[in-house]
């Protein structure tokens, strides 16, 4: 069970796991008990994590000015709010959700968790801006002959 936690967290950026694989009323259980049970901070605290860890990356590290203390910081962070929410807030939910999904119940309720961090980011109108503004770029005709057929 400790690797499926660890992996369901290390994944759960923003969606990356596929939820409706881990379907089941124990699992929406937990997915629900996580987000009623997480500030918005955390989440956001969440999505920072999930940026650093993409940040590790040989190709987009120069994108970033994130030091290992940062690393450090938000693993510690982070770590405390799983075992927060497994251990405290949503112990009979897990323990619910594990015996009738199995592991992959973890999974599916932390990529939930994900995606409300990304919803929490995107709330912000600079953060919703900044994904709209490579829409000027795109060559409007082209996309429209080419979806329609002609």
């Amino acid at each position: 069970m400790k690797n499926a936690i660890f992996m369901s967290v290390a994944l759960l950026a923003f969606g990356l796991l596929n939820t409706d694989a881990f379907a089941g009323p124990a699992t929406d259980a937990l997915s629900a008990c996580l987000a009623d049970n997480t500030t918005g901070k955390e989440r956001k605290d969440l999505a920072r994590w999930v940026f650093v860890g993409m940040a590790a990356h040989p190709e987009i590290r120069s994108l970033s000015s994130v030091t290992q203390a940062d690393r450090e910081g938000l693993d510690r962070v982070v770590a405390t709010t799983v075992t927060k929410l497994m251990t405290e807030k949503c112990l009979s939910e897990a323990r619910t959700a594990l015996e009738r999904d199995g592991n992959t119940s973890i999974q599916g309720a932390f990529s939930v968790m994900g995606q409300l961090a990304m919803q929490e980011l995107m709330a912000n109108p600079e953060v919703s801006a900044s994904f709209s503004r490579f829409a000027k770029y795109i060559d409007q005709a082209k996309l429209a002959s080419a979806l329609s057929g002609k």
